[in-house]
């Protein structure tokens, strides 16, 4: 009889729960977003086998059969990967044998759960890469709406909070949407670490007595090529995970650099701007108060993506070469931070459609030109900005 593992490390001696518990953590939850990926690196991973004569036609036939079967069951939400079978990899392998039987135990010749989930998460990191950055392009073309319904508004433009030149809606909308284009940018600089296969290098020192194609398998699953040498894989792990959660910290910082400057022209002392009401939220206390919460929580979050990068840089920063339980713990901060970008990308396009300058309450002070006209002196009269500074210096303040 084929029995579904509890483990794939089992030996047949029980477990204490509270062990199982502090190992598995949230690793069980965490991997039911990996298991579409890791269906599709384990039919890749069969179809090597099989090519290499270690895998039969007909098992390769049932095993691609009961991978799918397994995936489109766990889309609709038939089965989940439960605290008992402590990952994904357990999980998936227990459908397997359940919907295939002997032939669902030969699909873990040639790899570890190491490489296993490795190849599932860079598959998954790579489609994440491309959802951001798409938000980030959306967040951009939403500036860019917002600069048009204002054309050339005057702006004052600030330094140390105080007016200092003049600036335009166009402008100041232009500045975020470019930052936001180059973290998009950014972002799919991420894909030269994610875009090499860890598939094969097993536990970390390959498949000794096995011919696998690793270039093959990689290909087949569109890596550039298959990561080596295989140590280098465990090496590698924390790597692109850092560099993703850095860009995606860089754009949290500017959504909260352009969340601040809304909230600073949402004042009333200031009502350059109308939020939508659909975007803010009312006080339990003062009839009055519309409070910019959706704003203020992209500027909090900011601290959110910092502490995911710092998180994950801590996690691999002594450790030794070759696998460490260590690293299962990259996957909190990393799905942590990829949701955080993913639902600001997807709320700000909508918000910022919703913002109006009110032109009659900009106010640019008289004294904001005073670097133009220092700059005219220079082209009219030819002499030294330094002198056509103090001159309108004089004309401003009086003073020699």
């Amino acid at each position: 009889m084929n029995r579904p593992p509890d483990r794939l490390w089992d030996k047949g001696t029980p477990l204490d729960s509270r062990v199982l518990a502090y190992t598995a953590g949230e690793d069980h939850a965490l991997d039911d977003r990996l298991v579409a990926y890791d269906v599709r690196a384990s039919i890749a991973h069969a179809t090597g086998l099989h090519a290499v004569g270690l895998l039969s036609a007909a098992d390769l036939t049932l095993l691609t059969q009961a991978l799918q079967a397994a995936r489109a069951a766990h889309a609709n939400g038939e089965w989940r990967v439960q605290l008992e079978q402590e990952d994904g990899q357990t999980a998936l392998e227990a459908q397997l044998i359940a919907r295939a039987g002997a032939a669902g135990g030969r699909i873990h010749l040639g790899r570890s759960r190491n490489d296993q989930v490795l190849v599932a998460l860079r598959l998954y990191l790579r489609d994440a890469v491309a959802r951001i950055a798409a938000g980030a392009e959306q967040v951009a073309a939403a500036l860019d709406r917002l600069a048009s319904r204002h054309a050339e508004l005057p702006l004052p433009g600030y330094t140390h909070l105080q007016q200092a030149m003049p600036s335009s809606v166009a402008l100041w909308a232009g500045g975020f949407a470019a930052e936001i284009r180059d973290d998009a940018d950014g972002l799919h600089s991420v894909l030269r670490r994610l875009d090499k296969s860890p598939l094969g290098s097993a536990a970390g020192y390959g498949t000794p007595a096995l011919p696998l194609d690793r270039e093959a398998t990689a290909h087949e699953l569109g890596f550039a090529a298959a990561q080596m040498p295989v140590t280098a894989v465990q090496l590698s792990r924390g790597k692109a995970e850092a560099q993703l959660l850095f860009e995606i910290t860089l754009l949290m910082t500017d959504f909260g650099r352009l969340s601040a400057d809304l909230m600073l022209y949402y004042t009333q002392e200031f009502a350059f701007v109308k939020l939508p009401d659909a975007f803010t939220t009312g006080s339990s206390i003062m009839p009055q108060k519309r409070n910019p919460d959706v704003f203020e929580l992209i500027r909090g979050r900011t601290a959110t993506a910092q502490a995911c990068l710092h998180e994950a840089l801590g996690l691999t920063a002594k450790l030794t070469s070759g696998y460490h339980r260590d690293l299962q713990l990259l996957k909190v901060p990393v799905f942590r931070g990829i949701d955080l970008a993913l639902a600001t990308t997807d709320l700000l396009p909508v918000a910022l459609d919703g913002v109006t300058f009110v032109p009659e309450n900009i106010h640019l002070d008289p004294s904001i030109h005073a670097a133009e006209q220092a700059n005219r002196l220079v082209v009219e009269e030819g002499i030294p900005f330094r002198e056509a500074y103090r001159r309108v210096g004089q004309q401003l303040f009086g003073k020699k």
